[in-house]
């Protein structure tokens, strides 16, 4: 099969559904998987703007369009543009539902009225939607019911659903840095190097940096330097599998020594490299303080 084009026109995905049922949960899952999301678009504007994507290239090749009730009686011209558009383009439609009594929960938990309630219910707002929806649903690729998800669950299955084979679900930074700076302000776990001698005393190897093989070398030389990074990547697999379990997208361990220069700098990229094969997780590494007098 011939790789697509540059100027063939791209996937599109409308997410429509219950109001109360996960559609912002789910657009903010799509926006991570780097979908280019567009929220209540009315049904009539949906053709330009594809149009517009189209003059981009390969510059926006996924787009996701957020369409629901907000819009009125502008919604009805949904199912056409639907029906206009699966004609010339990849389209997929994925419908949010949930039970009336979830629903109504929700609407209840954030103290709003239903956008279609009017004077009436919650309930009766829900009923309403549901007969305007009906022809929606049953032309729609994807039904979700997110009765029973909570917003990491749904953002999850969203993943799998939409996300590109392969794609990391997590990505974790390894950043070594020099105490004697301050701890980086946004990290999720701290590791402390200092247990191991400094190769700032040694003449031969002040001058140079972690990067360099011989200081490389002697780091890894040092009692204990080996089995703390088999401990200690051993510890994180399960750390970085739970992150993707509450999707949690990003996550910084900050590895450190005295001046951010030497022993910080190999033991992160030595943790980097035992980590670079746990599913579903993209590794970096960075060094706040290298360079640093």
């Amino acid at each position: 099969m011939e790789p697509a084009r540059d100027d063939e026109p791209g996937e599109v995905l409308i997410v429509t559904g219950m109001s109360g049922a996960g559609r912002s949960t789910v657009a903010n899952a799509l926006e991570d998987l780097d979908w280019y999301v567009v929220d209540n678009l009315p049904p009539r504007m949906l053709r330009p703007l594809l149009e517009l994507t189209e003059l981009a290239g390969g510059a926006v090749p996924r787009v996701a369009v957020v369409v629901d009730v907000r819009g009125r009686s502008l919604f009805g011209d949904l199912p056409e543009a639907m029906r206009t558009l699966q004609a010339n383009r990849q389209l997929r439609v994925v419908f949010l539902d949930a039970s009336d009594a979830v629903l109504v929960r929700r609407f209840e938990a954030v103290r709003r009225p239903h956008p279609l309630q009017d004077d009436g219910t919650i309930l009766d707002g829900i009923r309403r939607e549901r007969e305007r929806l009906a022809p929606v649903r049953e032309a729609a690729d994807v039904v979700i019911d997110t009765s029973a998800l909570n917003v990491h669950q749904l953002s999850l299955r969203t993943v799998s659903l939409f996300g590109e084979e392969g794609a990391a679900r997590h990505t974790v930074t390894l950043m070594s840095f020099g105490f004697k700076y301050g701890l980086p302000p946004d990290v999720d776990l701290v590791a402390d190097m200092r247990f191991l001698p400094n190769p700032f005393w040694n003449d031969e190897l002040r001058a140079l940096t972690g990067e360099d093989p011989r200081v490389r070398e002697y780091v890894l030389a040092q009692e204990g330097a080996s089995e703390f990074l088999d401990a200690y990547a051993t510890a994180l697999r399960p750390v970085m599998e739970g992150y993707q379990r509450e999707n949690k997208r990003h996550s910084v361990v900050a590895v450190g020594c005295t001046g951010g220069k030497h022993r910080s700098v190999v033991m992160a990229r030595e943790l980097a490299a035992r980590l670079s094969d746990v599913p579903g997780v993209a590794v970096r590494v960075a060094h706040r303080d290298l360079g640093r007098e």
